[in-house]
């Protein structure tokens, strides 16, 4: 016998009523304090027969050879399997100095099977403004693996065609800072609310003064500071472990409707309703049956399949709110009740179309 029972797994997270201080820099960012992007197109050697054949691939050998000046005849075809073109990129530190390294991540853009044994061979990294900014090189970390048999069956296991090179790339322009720029620090809220903001700059001006920080919007605290570069450097340290208690997010239910998972902010009330639930349990039996025929009629005996479907509803009951109660309310009446915490999104559905909830259901 086969039973079937359609339950969804949901995990509801409850946020407490205590609220808790955080560190200046551990919710915000400083203005113009930012890494950048970087990219480049390269190519691998050295790999064992897992490279590619293909025309931007030849003209790109090609190219690489005429820079040493090696000309290759027109008519000739160099078998390059040990070749891949590959896309090269990394993100640029703040405040990275020339000479300092950083790691990049090199990806294969053709049909190369796996980028295994390789190294990469002397890559530009350009920034959105086309200027080179770090140069790399080096023997790739590839942690995927591939293998293939002849007829046609393969095993891959992560992913082959791309891999790391650990410190290759090696910084040869400074990005330009703001930092040490005019007379001012902003910090940038990561969660940008109005409350947080004014907090955020009362916390500043009980410790420094008067009308040092001022909250320019949800999301931007601007701070007075001084020019000096060291100055500077110990009067930001100084703010950013400054501990402070942001406000209370804004009411918020997020349902994930692919895992099941359900996440509802503490500030979630409901207006009066009447909730009813029910439940559902389908049972699938399979039962074989044999089938003999008459000892004068020559016939075979037959087993045969039968399929039993008994569909059961539990009992139906219903609970009615008050105004304002809160979520823990809610989830306690459930439990109460009996319904089974899979039947908690479509309450949450229902009652929002309803308008009884005070707070935004989002769907992701």
């Amino acid at each position: 016998m086969k039973r079937f029972i359609f339950v969804l797994l949901i995990v509801v997270t409850f946020f407490s009523n205590a609220t808790f201080a955080e560190r200046i820099k551990d919710v915000t960012m400083v203005e113009g304090v930012r890494s950048n992007q970087l990219i480049g197109y390269g190519l691998v050697v050295g790999l064992p027969g897992t490279g590619e054949k293909s025309a931007f691939t030849e003209q790109s050998f090609k190219a690489m050879l005429s820079s040493f000046g090696i000309t290759l005849p027109a008519s000739l075809k160099p078998k390059i399997k040990n070749v891949a073109a590959v896309a090269v990129h990394a993100e640029l530190p703040p405040f990275v100095k020339p000479g300092q390294t950083i790691d990049v991540t090199v990806s294969s853009i053709g049909s190369a099977g796996s980028l295994r044994g390789g190294t990469l061979l002397q890559t530009f990294l350009k920034g959105v403004n086309g200027n080179v900014y770090a140069i790399a090189q080096g023997s790739l970390v590839v942690s995927g693996l591939g293998a293939e048999g002849l007829d046609g069956s393969k095993v891959l296991v992560n992913t082959p065609t791309v891999g790391r090179v650990p410190n290759g790339g090696t910084v040869e322009r400074e990005v330009p800072s703001p930092f040490t720029k005019g007379d001012h620090i902003t910090f940038n809220l990561n969660r940008p609310d109005f409350s947080t903001a004014k907090t955020l700059a009362d916390t500043i001006n009980d410790l420094v003064g008067p009308n040092t920080a001022m909250a320019m919007d949800a999301a931007s605290v601007k701070v007075r500071a001084p020019r000096d570069p060291s100055q500077r450097v110990a009067y930001l340290a100084t703010l950013e472990n400054l501990e402070f208690e942001p406000a209370d997010t804004s009411a918020k239910i997020i349902v994930n409707s692919r895992t099941g998972t359900i996440v509802i902010g503490k500030n979630v009330r409901l207006q009066s309703a009447a909730i009813t639930h029910g439940g559902l349990t389908v049972t699938i039996a399979e039962e074989q049956e044999v089938s003999q025929p008459n000892p004068l009629a020559g016939g075979d005996t037959v087993v045969t399949q039968q399929s039993i479907i008994d569909v059961a509803r539990d009992d139906t009951r219903a609970f009615v709110f008050d105004p304002g109660v809160s979520l823990d309310d809610l989830v306690r009446a459930i439990n109460e009740v009996g319904a089974a915490p899979g039947d908690l999104m479509a309450i949450l559905e229902a009652l929002k179309e309803a308008g009884a909830i005070s707070g935004q259901l989002i769907v992701i």
